[in-house]
Parts: structure tokens; sequence; C-alpha cells
């Protein structure tokens, strides 16, 4: 409940800058501009997310004569879940790993790599499995999906005003100087720093959500705590191989980021810390005992 009400904040949140920043930078036209160009590229990426990121990652379907006893704890658990059963994809990788996609549950996919298949036992997996499942369950495409237009649109209002600002545009008076000037391109680069934090913590508090509902599906929260420690450590020695923008664009869809050991900061990773996850599964199987 705390992290639907803290995404639901964040989302405000973007939605508050993004009507700050279009008075500021581009008034009403600006605006609408903005948010078409936005809807188009995410809308888009939204209704074939799906497909684009299981062919970036060469997933290849697995039939049920191929992984019975994976499709059989899939089928188990979304209907623990109350889901339709995704379709089940291998990825050749061994970076032990996983993500679900698809725009809603009837339109859904899992998908794991040959790495995280090898690494952990069933009770593990079952809880990396149920994680991802509550992904779809939770309809976290469509969330993150939202998040990315608003936060698409802050990127291209602050665009619009930089060039603005540079030819003198947005019909400001000769008196203001230099001055409104830096100002305008200060705001025009910060705007987009705000709307990425915000967009990243959307991202995590997705994934404690994911991990609290995954944990209730499989009754093991103990399964996934232990299945992080393993993932955190392993995903460092053997990273997953993908270029700059294909690591940038899917990074927060795995259920932790195969791409970099650990983040910098915290605020800029669409990850929460593997540590606190842990603390957090613990707890609820101590509260649960």
């Amino acid at each position: 409940m705390f992290n639907s009400f803290k995404t639901a904040i964040l989302l405000s949140a973007l939605t508050a800058l993004i009507l700050i920043i279009g008075q500021v930078f581009g008034g009403q036209q600006g605006l609408i501009i903005a948010f078409i160009f936005a809807l188009i590229m995410n809308g888009g990426s939204y209704w074939f997310s799906d497909k684009i990121v299981l062919s970036l990652y060469r997933a290849q379907e697995l039939s049920y004569e191929q992984a019975p006893e994976l499709h059989r704890m899939v089928e188990r658990l979304s209907q623990q879940a109350e889901i339709p059963k995704p379709r089940v994809y291998l990825i050749p990788s061994q970076n032990p790993n996983a993500f679900a996609t698809g725009r809603n549950p009837d339109h859904a996919a899992v998908a794991v790599t040959e790495g995280i298949v090898r690494l952990l036992n069933s009770d593990e997996l079952e809880g990396v499995l149920s994680h991802e499942l509550s992904h779809i369950k939770n309809r976290d495409i469509l969330i993150g999906s939202i998040a990315a237009t608003l936060a698409g649109v802050v990127m291209m209002l602050a665009s619009m005003a930089r060039w603005a600002a540079l030819f003198g545009g947005f019909g400001r008076d000769d008196d203001e100087g230099a001055g409104g000037i830096i100002g305008l391109i200060a705001m025009s680069i910060l705007a987009p720093i705000a709307a990425m934090l915000i967009q990243f913590a959307i991202s995590r508090s997705r994934e404690y959500l994911a991990d609290e509902t995954g944990a209730r599906v499989s009754n093991n929260p103990l399964g996934l705590a232990r299945a992080l420690e393993k993932l955190s450590t392993a995903s460092k020695r053997v990273p997953m191989e993908a270029g700059p923008a294909t690591a940038q664009a899917t990074s927060h869809l795995f259920i932790v980021n195969p791409f970099t050991g650990k983040s910098l900061m915290n605020l800029f990773s669409t990850h929460p810390s593997a540590e606190e996850r842990i603390k957090r599964l613990r707890s609820m199987a101590a509260y649960r005992a």
C-alpha cells in the first residue's frame, strides 16, 4: 500500500513539474507539442514493449516440452497471483537475471537467462518468478510508460527552452539582460535532472512493491531474499553484453541491474540496493513467522 501511494505521489510531482515548466518554458503551445511527441514515442514503446525487448536480447520462446518444470512453476505461480499464464522465454546469456514484459496481463511474457536457471535452486527461482509475475499483476509496464512519457515531456520542453533562450526567444524584455537568459538555461538543465530523479524513484518504488507482492504470491519471502543475494553478487562477475543505448533503456526491466556492479549514487539508480531489498524481505518473513 505504501509503495502504491508513493508511486501516486511521485507521478503527481512529475505532472506538477510539467505544468510549471510548461508555463515558464513553452507556454500552452509548447506543452501540447511536447505531449504529442512524448505520447507517440512512449505509446509505441508501450504497445510493442514485449516484442522489442525480447528481440533485443535474442530471447527464444520455450515450449512446454523444452522446459516442463519451468512451465509448471510459472503456471502455478500465475494461478496464485490470479493472472493469466504468460509466455515463457529463455535468454542466451550467462548473466543470472530475469524480467517480465507486456502491455497487460493478457499480453505478457516472462524471460529468464541461462545463467539464472543454472545458479538458483527451485525455491529461489520461484521467488524470482513471483517477483516478475508481480510486475505483470501490478501493471508496472503501463506505469513505467506513463512515467517515461511525463519525463519525456519535461526533457523536450527543456530542450525547447535552451534553444529559445540561445536565440532570444520567450519574448522577454531587453532589460532582463543576460541574467534572465542564464536563469532559463539553468532551469532547462535542472528540470530534466529533477524529472529523471522522480522517474528513477518511481522505478525503485515499483521494485519494492514487486518484492512485497511476489513474497505473498510465493508465500516464501526468504526464497526471493536468497535469490537476490546470489544475483547481486553473480551479476557483478558476469555482466550482460549490450550496447550503451540498450543498457540505458532496458536495465530497469531486470530483477537486478545486469550492466553495472554498483551505482555511484542511489538517487541515479533504477533499482533499490539489494541489501535494502533483502532486509525488507527478511522482515516480512520474521513478521509472518
